[in-house]
């Protein structure tokens, strides 16, 4: 309690706390994103309740990991070498992961772009998705950015109530902007190819940050937040040429 109060008097740590939580949210958006395309693959009636379990366990993961900071810690030591690069437990959590998501998104863009292909889509299955494969994804991909997001906040501060309020912020922002970001995505079909073009990109970076090569996030969301621009300018655009065609 007197840790905690020394904490809420010192301005450093609000500093921290502001930054960390901005951090976890930006990082959060890649998670919210995979979740909202996944789950709009269930039928209607079972979307809401699977975002809802999906950023819950999101939350649980992330609570649990920061209960076993030591241990997560260890995760960026090297386990054995190739090519000269040093692979640690975290670098091939992230190379999984970002395989995972471009193999994904890479099926998803050809079932749209294909769409008389009916017989696979992002479960490999003609059938929907089942409510069960798609927590399970969930779960697999709430792993990979729970590991990332853990290690992010342990690189930034050493003190594990700022952490727990972070993830707390941060999955709370999810968990309000889950549903308004899976229907837009969902009611505009480019945005739906939007997405998907931004989960492949993450992708790839995730497997660039396993395999040693450092890309600033900077770049990453400032190209994603560009190209979300040009989009909403598109569809300004097409909204305008209906009007004047139903004049």
């Amino acid at each position: 309690m007197q840790d905690i109060m020394m904490l809420v008097q010192d301005p450093a740590a609000w500093v921290a706390l502001v930054t960390l939580v901005v951090m976890e949210v930006v990082l959060g958006i890649d998670n919210l994103i995979f979740i909202s395309i996944l789950t709009n693959k269930l039928p209607p009636e079972n979307r809401e309740k699977a975002r809802k379990i999906g950023i819950g366990l999101a939350l649980v993961m992330r609570l649990g990991l920061l209960g076993t900071v030591a241990w997560i810690v260890q995760l960026t030591n090297p386990v054995f070498e190739l090519f000269g690069h040093g692979f640690s437990w975290k670098d091939l959590i992230l190379i999984a992961g970002g395989l995972f998501l471009v193999w994904k998104a890479t099926k998803e863009i050809h079932h749209s772009v294909d769409p008389i292909d009916h017989k696979e889509d992002m479960v490999g299955g003609a059938a929907a998705m089942s409510f069960s494969a798609a927590i399970g994804q969930i779960l697999l991909l709430d792993l990979v950015f729970s590991v990332d997001s853990i290690i992010t906040a342990v690189g930034m501060t050493p003190h594990l109530p700022i952490m727990v309020i972070a993830v707390l912020a941060a999955v709370t922002v999810m968990l309000v902007a889950a549903n308004p970001l899976a229907n837009f995505i969902e009611k505009n079909p480019t945005i739906v190819m939007l997405a998907l073009a931004f989960l492949l990109m993450i992708g790839t970076t995730l497997i660039a940050e396993g395999m040693g090569f450092h890309v600033p996030k900077g770049y990453i969301y400032a190209a994603m937040a560009f190209s979300a621009l040009v989009e909403v300018l598109n569809m300004v655009a097409r909204n305008a040429r209906q009007r004047k065609l139903k004049r």
